[in-house]
């Protein structure tokens, strides 16, 4: 199985099934000399762990995360740095062999690989994501010591949506409710819903909006390896993520250049920002900022009609409790997460072509 490993400086591989032993990774390339806040990376860990919120999963993981090498006193040595996270809340008892749940990767999988773990979805379990979380952490980390920062929220569950812009939005009235929405009164009409969904056994999707302030001008590649795409990929590639846009997005189909263009003023600064921080595939300097539409959990707490393995029409039982009713707020550390990788690696390239230009002159 390949396709386990993402980015080109610093590469993070993940390894480890949803219900096997643990979830582990190794993150290369990562600089030396970088002080690595354990506490920190644990409370990372801890915003995507299950049972924060209405509608989240009752597996219980402490999760908790264990590093193997690359790390001395402290700080990072520049090796690889290892890591490991255990798996204790595990049981086969909720996923019925032999039947293919419908919207999942089963059937998939099966055709490519000849089988398909049927315990959690093995690898395409968003139990996965965990490796995610602790090397974005660390990828943040590197990115705060440059004056980077990022900033993941809710701006949709269901037919709930802020509309404000993404500059608007403050951290602390994030951080005051659990499904981490700018707005307090429709956080609670979000936390509603979810309790509506979860007594009829149904589903939803959502909406996470990310801003990345501080990027310098110039991350990024004009051609192949431009910086919107590769956070496209980055985005794309969390489960149950079905769309991304970033700057004006979808909306730049109905508007006038005249609208949408970005005038410079004095200081080298836009007027506007429907950009999105990236013009030509690099970053202009200027906040970037992007949507990503997550689709509902596949995993309905009512039965489901299906196949199993030798084509029979067959019924899927209730997914019983160990299953999200929404992906946020579990999904915004994973969206922060993936960015940070994305931000930092494109940062390490910017400062090897810097170095290798300045020994060539």
């Amino acid at each position: 199985m390949a396709g386990n490993s993402f980015g080109r400086i610093l590469v993070l591989t993940t390894f480890g099934e949803s219900h096997g032993a643990g979830i582990g990774g190794v993150l290369d390339g990562f600089p030396p000399g970088i002080i690595v806040d354990k506490a920190w990376i644990n409370r990372q860990l801890k915003r995507r762990r299950t049972g924060s919120h209405t509608g989240s999963s009752a597996r219980m993981e402490e999760d908790s995360v264990r590093f193997l090498s690359g790390l001395k006193d402290g700080q990072s040595t520049g090796a690889p740095i290892a890591f490991w996270v255990e798996n204790q809340d595990v049981t086969d008892a909720a996923y019925p062999e032999g039947i293919l749940r419908p919207s999942h990767a089963d059937y998939t999988y099966w055709k490519k690989y000849g089988f398909f773990d049927h315990d959690g979805g093995g690898r395409a379990s968003a139990r996965e994501s965990v490796a995610r979380v602790v090397g974005g952490a660390l990828a943040a980390l590197l990115l705060k010591q440059e004056g980077i920062h990022i900033l993941a929220f809710t701006r949709q569950i269901g037919p709930a949506c802020w509309k404000g812009e993404s500059s608007q939005a403050k951290v602390e009235a994030i951080e005051a409710n659990r499904l981490c929405c700018p707005d307090q009164k429709l956080a609670e009409e979000m936390e509603n819903y979810l309790q509506e969904l979860r007594s009829t056994g149904d589903t939803t999707g959502a909406m996470v909006s990310c801003i990345v302030r501080g990027v310098p001008c110039g991350l990024g590649e004009p051609a192949y390896g431009k910086l919107q795409a590769d956070l496209a990929q980055a985005m794309m590639g969390i489960n149950a993520a079905k769309g991304f846009e970033y700057g004006s997005g979808m909306g730049s189909a109905a508007r006038k250049g005249s609208e949408l263009n970005d005038i410079w003023e004095p200081g080298f600064h836009t007027r506007n920002n429907h950009s999105g921080g990236i013009q030509g595939g690099i970053s202009n300097g200027e906040d970037i900022y992007f949507n990503v539409a997550f689709k509902p959990v596949p995993s309905l707490q009512r039965a489901q009609p299906t196949l199993n393995e030798k084509g029979e029409v067959t019924q899927l039982p209730p997914a019983g409790k160990r299953h999200d009713c929404c992906v946020v707020p579990r999904v915004i550390p994973v969206v922060e997460s993936m960015s940070a990788l994305v931000i930092a690696d494109h940062l390490l390239m910017k400062y090897a072509y810097q170095s290798f230009s300045y020994h060539k002159k």
